[in-house]
């Protein structure tokens, strides 16, 4: 007997405790359909809501799977999202990525992803997403060139630089602080 009680109370103490204490990801207010993150309530380190966040992500990588998003794009989701549950006015919050290397094919038109691997690029709704929120997106002419990415495969708005090096020297110039991951 003791041991279906036990068994009743080890569930019950199990599935109360997880409904109490774990939260899904939200999704927004930014980024509505990307970027889903947990909400943190009284967070030892404050976040400092006055102050300007200024950031560049190094995007470099890409999933093997061509119909998979570009998880480290979506972190530009993330970072926004997040900061703006935290009480940062979007106003305060300067975002560029500069893409370069294997992560050059994840900002290009849907007809030219559809024409090079068969399907339509999963990080187009995105990457338009993030741009209408006033995130900068740069591809390094580089990779442009060498990678065979012409201006008129991208998706409107993206630019191109010289390079990524000089793009992410002249916005860390800037004042951006640059996360690699």
């Amino acid at each position: 007997m003791a041991r279906p009680l036990f068994s009743f109370l080890l569930f019950f103490t199990l599935f109360f405790n997880h409904t109490l204490f774990s939260q899904s990801p939200e999704a927004g207010p930014i980024i509505i359909d990307f970027g889903k993150v947990h909400k943190i309530d009284n967070p030892d380190f404050k976040t400092n809501a006055d102050q300007e966040f200024k950031v560049v992500f190094d995007i470099m990588n890409s999933p093997e799977s061509h119909a998979e998003i570009n998880k480290t794009i979506e972190t530009a989701a993330r970072f926004l999202n997040m900061h703006a549950q935290s009480g940062v006015p979007k106003s305060q919050m300067k975002v560029a990525l500069v893409v370069h290397n294997k992560a050059s094919k994840d900002i290009i038109k849907n007809e030219a992803y559809n024409s090079r691997y068969g399907v339509f690029n999963p990080n187009f709704e995105m990457i338009h997403d993030l741009m209408d929120a006033g995130v900068e997106v740069i591809l390094c002419g580089q990779s442009s060139k060498s990678r065979d990415f012409p201006k008129e495969d991208l998706i409107p708005g993206v630019k191109i630089s010289l390079s990524a090096m000089t793009a992410l020297i002249q916005l860390q110039n800037e004042g951006y602080q640059l996360i690699k991951f």
